[in-house]
């Protein structure tokens, strides 16, 4: 299963440095609030977005 995210989404929920982290951007990098990033099941679980 994959689980999309956006960026505005993970800044919502707390989770987006972590998001930058799993994806190599820094805080340097120019992102769109509506940028989707895709995690897997794995990393969705990691990040507490599902159990």
């Amino acid at each position: 299963m994959k689980i999309v995210i956006t960026q505005s989404e993970a800044v919502e929920k707390g989770i987006w440095l972590k998001v930058m982290k799993a994806f190599g951007l820094d805080q340097d990098d120019e992102v769109w609030e509506k940028e989707q990033f895709i995690l897997t099941e794995d990393q969705a679980r990691e990040l507490g977005l599902i159990r």
